[in-house]
């Protein structure tokens, strides 16, 4: 499930007069979105001549866009990372890359169905694993998670009793 470009986040507006812009992350956190030295906008790689974190925004400065009106231009548009282009802290991972892994359980290793989607809420992330005879919402958490492997498509999960929606 190796993807080599993988959306990171959207350009929400400007931030000043000197054409910073302001990029909110989507599914990974700000720091982790920092480590990247190459940007793609509409497929073109960019190369930030400054960046910095502000508010759970990665404020960016392009080159080229020199004052509030150049910036503004940019709003609404997506901003996408070549994987290998950075590398991440052991454990991260974009939500990107998580959905349609195989989820299996972590003793038995039998499927469990496919990462649907990544839900975002305040504590941790939830994994909704759809597509076997149960739906499992597994918290993102080590007590839960076991091991993830995006060259391999999998992710396994350690299965408690009462987790998947028709178990009593």
């Amino acid at each position: 499930m190796v993807q080599e470009f993988i959306t990171a986040g959207k350009i929400v507006g400007a931030h000043g007069v000197r054409g910073e812009v302001k990029l909110l992350p989507q599914g990974i956190d700000t720091a982790s979105l920092a480590l990247f030295s190459t940007y793609y906008i509409d497929g073109a790689p960019i190369v930030p001549s400054a960046r910095r974190e502000h508010k759970g925004c990665l404020l960016i400065k392009l080159p080229g866009v020199d004052d509030m009106d150049a910036a503004l231009a940019l709003k609404g548009k997506a901003v996408a990372v070549r994987r290998q282009d950075g590398t991440l802290p052991a454990g991260v991972y974009f939500d990107q890359e998580l959905v349609g892994l195989t989820a299996r359980d972590a003793e038995t290793g039998n499927p469990l169905g496919k990462v649907e989607e990544v839900l975002l809420y305040p504590a941790h992330k939830i994994y909704a694993v759809r597509g076997g005879k149960d739906e499992y919402l597994i918290p993102a958490v080590p007590a839960f998670v076991k091991d993830i492997n995006i060259t391999e498509g999998y992710m396994d999960i350690y299965v408690w009793e009462g987790m998947g929606s028709h178990e009593d």
